[in-house]
């Protein structure tokens, strides 16, 4: 009893301060405006972009589903999210530039620029559809089943396992929209950034006292141990048998980061409230190198827990929960909970945030062009409020419905991450293109997806993983905007002026670039390829460990950005001097 007192005082202290922490913080840059509601008055900075943007993408499911599938296969499926760095490299060094300079609120409002008005108003409504109906109720159920299954929350208080679900959907829920109507983008932005941290050092605790229980009381016993028996499981290199072969890479997974990372309204609306440009691609920049660690919480703890079960689980999404009953003393339970509770409240008030965002900006804008700020602002807190309360209701629901009705619905985002990246890469790229050749993608690939994946499921038929067919129709897309602007160029004829993004009129964004931006996108690349040769077969996930060909990989290529690193900063040093 003395322990679980402890544990929820913990708990309410730590979620009460950060609630108190973020008004506080809010109220004294006293935002004002539509700007200052939806944009934070485009004044964010980059350590709370970074926040921000990896609570947005960070949720308990991952901390419990990418560890069950280590815990099952290896580590494979660290592609999804450390392959994610070379996305924010893209959007620090090409797409937020490019953001910037048009002063858009939306990503939606670039398509109307770039293509037209009813582009625009069709990837809007996919946005909002998508994160109403799927993005935050998925959020939710799985944050409060992943909650109630590592804490066993219900058994402590003597209720129903379904019970405790609907209360725990709607506390998260209730409490993540709050932030998100009566604060707005700063509010989510702030406590974001402290649940950030707060997820960080829980996460990063587990791996570490399992490690410690592994090798009896020694954390370098422990990790020999890791490396010595079974070092298959440290194989982040999949085979076509493995989760997510190895290929995938280099086809769908490219653009389903891109999408993710670079054109995602939920992601990318901190970026286009920031400060500065410099500011953004710091933001951007940092939350690269957090990604690339992110294995280390999310993979690693599963891999620690087979060797310490072993493979006596029912269900591989079983071993983070029961890793941490075996490892967690009791005195840090509540500031665990704590982690886990601020971790789907952010995920949930960033999409509730953007969610009003599109809205407001997209649809009430649009009809009523008078409309002022204060109408505005009051509209994105009616919607928010709506938006959210529909996706409370639909959360629960998911525990009614069988297991092939769920699998549908995570993929169901399917239906417009691949045509929102293309057409957005081809208005960057493919200056001829119509405007009516992005309508036309849009609604054939929600035809095509819809009958091939979801109604034949074409992916298991023909024995190819899911990936390759989201790059397969990435290429199909690109062929079919490339051929209409080819053959039927903007404005309808040949030799038409090549679109140029106009600068934004409204936006005094200084837009130099982070100094350091280049230099910080060449380490996050060798960072990353640091990665996957540790943990491939010429690294530890091989019987004997590293050899001669791992260290002469690994010395090449860090004397190769050494030198760069040199020349680069010889080159600025002029630069530096000035500034």
């Amino acid at each position: 009893m003395t322990e679980s007192i402890f544990a929820l005082a913990t708990f309410l202290l730590f979620t009460l301060g950060v609630a108190w922490i973020s008004s506080r913080l809010t109220s004294r840059a006293h935002d004002s405006g539509a700007a200052g509601y939806f944009m934070a008055g485009r004044g964010l900075t980059g350590w709370f972009i970074c926040g921000s943007m990896l609570l947005t993408n960070l949720s308990a499911e991952q901390l419990v589903g990418l560890n069950g599938q280590s815990y099952a296969d290896n580590l494979s499926s660290m592609a999804w999210e450390s392959t994610a760095a070379l996305a924010t490299i893209m959007l620090a060094m090409f797409f937020l530039p490019r953001y910037l300079k048009g002063g858009f609120t939306t990503l939606p409002e670039y398509l109307e620029t770039r293509y037209d008005v009813t582009t625009r108003r069709i990837v809007s409504a996919m946005f909002i559809i998508g994160y109403t109906l799927v993005a935050n109720p998925v959020a939710l159920y799985l944050g409060a089943l992943s909650l109630d299954e590592v804490f066993g929350i219900h058994t402590a208080l003597g209720l129903g396992h379904e019970a405790m679900i609907w209360i725990l959907v709607w506390v998260m829920g209730g409490v993540g929209a709050a932030y998100a109507v009566l604060g707005g983008l700063r509010a989510v932005a702030i406590s974001d950034t402290i649940n950030g941290v707060v997820l960080l050092l829980a996460s990063l605790s587990v791996p570490v006292l399992g490690l410690i229980a592994l090798g009896d009381g020694s954390l370098a016993a422990g990790i020999d141990h890791l490396v010595i028996n079974q070092p298959e499981k440290l194989n982040a290199v999949g085979d076509e048998n493995s989760r997510i072969p190895f290929g995938t890479l280099f086809t769908g997974m490219i653009f389903a980061n891109l999408f993710y990372w670079c054109t995602n309204q939920a992601t990318i609306q901190r970026t286009l409230a920031a400060k500065n440009l410099a500011e953004g691609q710091k933001g951007v920049l940092l939350t690269g190198f957090v990604k690339i660690l992110v294995p280390l919480v999310m993979l690693v703890p599963g891999v620690i827990a087979f060797h310490l079960i072993g493979d006596q689980l029912d269900k591989p999404d079983l071993a983070y929960p029961a890793l941490i009953k075996l490892v967690m003393p009791w005195w840090l339970l509540g500031f665990f909970v704590a982690a886990f509770f601020g971790t789907v409240i952010s995920h949930f008030n960033s999409i509730v945030n953007s969610t009003a965002t599109l809205f407001a900006m997209d649809w009430h804008r649009a009809f009523r062009p008078q409309a002022s700020d204060a109408e505005l602002v009051r509209v994105g807190k009616w919607v928010g409020t709506g938006f959210a309360l529909i996706s409370m209701v639909i959360a629960p629901l998911m525990l009614y419905a069988p297991d092939g009705i769920y699998l549908l619905i995570r993929r169901v985002t399917g239906f417009y991450n691949i045509p929102i990246i293309a057409i957005v890469l081809a208005g960057f790229f493919l200056p001829r293109v119509p405007g009516w050749s992005a309508r036309l993608v849009l609604v054939l690939h929600v035809l095509l997806y819809g009958i091939l994946v979801i109604g034949f499921d074409i992916d298991k038929r023909i024995g190819i993983n899911f990936v390759h067919i989201m790059g397969m129709m990435f290429a199909l897309h690109a062929v079919i905007l490339a051929c209409c602007g080819w053959f039927w160029p903007r404005n309808g004829r040949a030799g038409t002026i090549d679109f140029r993004l106009a600068d934004g009129e409204q936006l005094p964004l200084h837009l130099r670039p982070w100094r350091y931006a280049r230099l910080t996108s060449v380490l996050l690349v060798c960072l990353l390829i640091s990665m996957y040769l540790t943990f491939s077969p010429l690294g530890f996930a091989t019987v004997g460990g590293p050899g001669l060909p791992y260290g002469m990989l690994m010395a090449t290529l860090w004397l190769l950005f050494l030198a760069y690193a040199v020349r680069h900063l010889r080159r600025l040093a002029p630069t530096i001097e000035t500034a």
